[in-house]
């Protein structure tokens, strides 16, 4: 059963956005099971009839605050105009911005609590799983997979199944860094440490899914 994401309105109302930053605060700070929506309530300083008019339940609030951070944060709409403007066709450029993207947006602090939220109680609330899940890794999939797909249109790389080689590039993006990071171990990375992931990253991606690559089935 998919999570019910709460649509966001045309204009951005302060009440939702007050909502959703308490929220996001208190599940970070308490975790999910500890935090009530009449805590969340209280927080962001609005009615209970208030909150439940924005989010109808604690689980679509978390799926909404990850779905909203993934689209305005991990996936620009900019990506397929950028290309279409190169006169090489080298989706190389565009590979590296969007790795950088994604990797940085999942190194920030607040992804990485969100991320140990869901890891330490997602056995005890499937509902949490089930909404970082849904509106986090299969939409940041869904989107990469169907911008490579142009991207295979064009000739420009050679894809059989989109979602696979996003699911790939997605995976090669995450280790090391990302888990040194979720773990708390040493310093956080450097910019220069997650440009060479990138480029180690899409160097991959490209020996597999280059222009005139055969794939294995």
């Amino acid at each position: 059963m998919n999570v019910q994401v709460e649509a966001s309105p045309g204009i951005e109302s302060p009440k939702r956005t007050a909502i959703l930053d308490a929220a996001t605060d208190l599940f970070v700070e308490q975790g999910y099971g500890a935090v009530s929506m009449d805590a969340i309530a209280r927080a962001a300083n609005v009615s209970k009839a208030t909150l439940y008019a924005h989010f109808a339940s604690k689980d679509a609030l978390f799926a909404t605050i990850i779905n909203e951070a993934c689209r305005a944060r991990m996936l620009p709409d900019d990506f397929a105009a950028g290309m279409a403007l190169d006169p090489c066709g080298d989706v190389r450029p565009s590979l590296v911005a969007l790795g950088r993207r994604l990797l940085g947006f999942l190194l920030e602090p607040r992804s990485l609590a969100i991320h140990r939220v869901v890891i330490a109680e997602g056995a005890r609330f499937p509902e949490l799983g089930r909404a970082f899940f849904e509106n986090g890794p299969v939409k940041t999939c869904a989107a990469l997979g169907a911008w490579l797909a142009r991207q295979h249109e064009a000739g420009r790389l050679t894809i059989g199944d989109p979602l696979v080689a996003a699911d790939h590039l997605i995976g090669m993006l995450k280790p090391g860094l990302f888990l040194r990071a979720t773990l708390g171990i040493g310093d956080p990375p450097t910019q220069a440490e997650i440009d060479a992931t990138v480029e180690h990253a899409v160097s991959a991606f490209l020996r597999a899914y280059g222009p005139g690559c055969v794939q294995g089935r």
